[in-house]
């Protein structure tokens, strides 16, 4: 475009060769569409350059804008604009980051479902009760000499107590949805030999890892992700646990332990076929306190007795037969690594809490109403049973951003990428 003043014509795409205006070379011919407020996303004037995509290209046109005053985005601020222009809610503004960075498909569709204001709809009448309880004690306080009816106490507090208990039902998704979102470290462990790469291969469905008969093979750990029932997994095959004179292997051991420490789940390897060692039982005893399946492998070779091989402890899953050779008892393997972490069902039409701080504001509101449901069962003055009411109003509007601090807000859109 050469001409400084086109102005291209609202809501329709225009194909235009863009020149620089410096030297009046042509840049690219590119696509503008300009989105006439109050009818784009964040509620502003907004122009948009959909040009080819080479990263010179683009680099350049980029150069080419900001030499002519404009400026590049903070993280999140189109986000940002759009929440202050009242284009979606905080919970809406968060499901954007998720969305972008799902993992999964059940990921995507539970973004999407918030991104369609799904949590905002189920917090509504939540909120719409909150403030029926807090008018009459409200009244009570400023206009009534009298103690409130008993009938009136009884029924406040069972509005409290449903209340509580929906919130509750609302927070105990976060398990699922946290797993959903954020996804599970799932460590192998054993001694060396017991078959932990070529588990690791068969559950990626993929020859990843070096496979051979010699013991101490993996000297280093070694991660992919995977996807079970909608739940990223990060999996990671690790050194043998043992004691060795090569300083090389003994580093890899060393990291082993670490991805014992920052595992949400281990899968103990023994080999069925040979009698428990000693290694085996240094081994347990490193995971035996976290939580952990124990994986018998080598179920195609003839077992030794259970009682030798298989000792369990009070963070024991479930102890499963496999045999990585011939892929059998994978599918048991599966199961058991997601049953635990799943109380709901993902793939499911029910909405999950996925973020730690819609999280812990339902937890504070649950909090907060049990205290005031008590104050009342106590017949104190109806002051302080407002307290844990406004308290609980205040957290569930914290969710969906009406009464969310400027630094929170701040703290949530810098975890957004630019130019979102």
């Amino acid at each position: 475009m050469r001409n400084p003043s086109f102005v291209p014509e609202p809501q329709k795409v225009r194909l235009t060769t863009i020149h620089d205006p410096a030297t009046g070379d042509i840049v690219d011919r590119a696509l503008i569409t300009y989105f006439k407020a109050p009818h784009s996303f964040t509620g502003e004037d907004i122009i948009e350059l959909s040009c080819h995509g080479s990263p010179v290209l683009l680099r350049n046109m980029l150069d080419i804008i900001l030499s002519l005053n404009a400026r590049l985005a903070e993280p999140g601020e189109f986000t940002l604009r759009a929440l202050g222009h009242g284009r979606l809610n905080l919970s809406q503004a968060e499901a954007i980051r998720d969305l972008i960075n799902a993992k999964t498909k059940a990921a995507v569709h539970q973004a999407q479902r918030q991104l369609g204001g799904e949590l905002s709809r189920q917090l509504q009448p939540l909120k719409d009760i909150l403030v029926e309880v807090i008018v009459p004690l409200e009244s009570a306080l400023e206009f009534v000499e009298d103690d409130l009816p008993e009938v009136l106490i009884d029924e406040i507090r069972s509005k409290l107590s449903t209340l509580g208990t929906r919130i509750a039902q609302l927070g105990d998704t976060f398990k699922s949805g946290r797993l959903l979102r954020d996804g599970m470290k799932v460590v192998l462990i054993g001694k060396p030999n017991v078959g932990k790469s070529s588990v690791f291969n068969q559950l990626l469905v993929q020859d990843r890892a070096i496979v051979t008969a010699v013991a101490g093979t993996t000297r280093d750990s070694l991660s992919e992700g995977i996807s079970l029932s909608g739940i990223p997994i990060l999996l990671t095959d690790t050194a043998g646990l043992r004691t060795s004179e090569d300083p090389i292997e003994n580093l890899g051991v060393e990291r082993t332990r670490t991805a014992i420490a920052d595992a949400d789940l281990i899968i103990y390897l023994i080999d069925r076929s040979q009698s428990l060692t000693s290694e085996d039982s240094a081994v347990f005893e490193a995971v035996r306190q976290n939580p952990h399946i124990i994986a018998l492998n080598k179920s195609d070779l003839p077992p030794f007795p259970q009682s030798a091989y298989a000792p369990t402890s009070e963070e024991t899953i479930a102890v499963v037969n496999i045999s990585a050779k011939l892929g059998t008892g994978l599918d048991d393997l599966r199961a058991a690594i997601i049953h635990p972490f799943i109380s709901h069902n993902i793939s499911s039409d029910g909405l999950l809490v996925t973020d730690a701080r819609h999280f812990d504001l339902l937890k504070r509101t649950g909090d907060s109403l049990r205290s005031s449901h008590e104050l009342l069962g106590d017949r104190v003055s109806e002051e302080l049973v407002l307290v844990g009411l406004y308290d609980a109003l205040r957290c569930l509007g914290e969710i969906t951003g009406e009464t969310t601090p400027d630094d929170v807000l701040s703290a949530i859109f810098a975890t957004f990428c630019i130019g979102k």
